[in-house]
């Protein structure tokens, strides 16, 4: 019975899909001609919001298994070894792991300066795109403003050329005051969702990498020291690995 129940559910769940587009149909298209700005604002914005989230995903990292495979290496096969885990993994943090090695022949203070440079390039890939994803914020309200306003003279200009302050008169304009003002907001609020998404996620991945960066310096120190790693890293970079 309950398997009946849900198979007729269906159909009405569809239908009431397809009313909900009917009707988000019929609205944009009372709206008038600033429904169109705000529709593409909302395209382009979304399109640039799903490129960064599926760039930041891929970017992102075991950073911990990372670091530990790069000490393991250090250890058994020096530098080189490590260099090559960092040249098979992807993301930023392998990059500045790579940038520093490649200069740790030339000293520690070498090494530092190669990762805060290549940590600033990576930095700014990852925030790439952002900004036209802020312009798209800003915008798709200001379109549903700028409708508003020109609803609203449409409204007054009915009202001066009958002479009589009919509702019949100046709803029509009203209405497309308010949608494009209403359509407006929500791709605003759409976008700004994507947006903080992609900045908390990028946060993170700086964070990850400033740390990681910290752990490696301290690893070449100690590599250059002669002191090996522990068991418990030991431990660690094996159970990881």
């Amino acid at each position: 019975m309950e398997l009946l129940s849900l198979l007729l559910m269906l159909p009405q769940a569809a239908a009431g899909e397809e009313g909900f587009i009917n009707v988000l149909v019929q609205r944009f298209n009372e709206g008038g001609e600033f429904m169109w700005p705000v529709l593409i604002s909302l395209i382009i914005g979304l399109a640039i919001a799903f490129e960064r989230i599926i760039t930041l995903n891929l970017a992102d990292i075991n950073t911990r298994k990372f670091i530990l495979q790069v000490k393991k290496a250090l250890e058994e096969g020096g530098i080189q070894a490590a260099e090559e885990i960092c040249a098979k993994t992807r993301g930023p943090v392998a990059s500045v792991f790579q940038a520093g090695l490649l200069r740790a022949d030339e000293g520690i203070e070498a090494v530092e300066k190669a990762i805060v440079s290549y940590g600033s390039i990576e930095m700014s890939f990852l925030e790439r795109g952002l900004v036209w994803l802020s312009l798209f914020i800003s915008l798709a309200p200001m379109f549903g403003f700028l409708g508003t306003v020109v609803g609203m003279v449409q409204a007054f200009d009915a009202i001066e050329q009958a002479g009589d302050i009919s509702p019949s008169l100046v709803a029509g304009g009203i209405k497309v005051a308010l949608l494009t003002t209403v359509f407006g907001l929500i791709t605003a609020i759409i976008l700004q969702f994507f947006y903080n998404y992609a900045v908390s996620k990028i946060d993170r991945i700086v964070v990850d990498m400033e740390e990681a960066s910290i752990e490696l310096i301290d690893s070449l120190v100690l590599m250059q020291a002669g002191r090996p790693l522990t068991a418990a890293e030991k431990a660690e970079a094996s159970k990881q690995s």
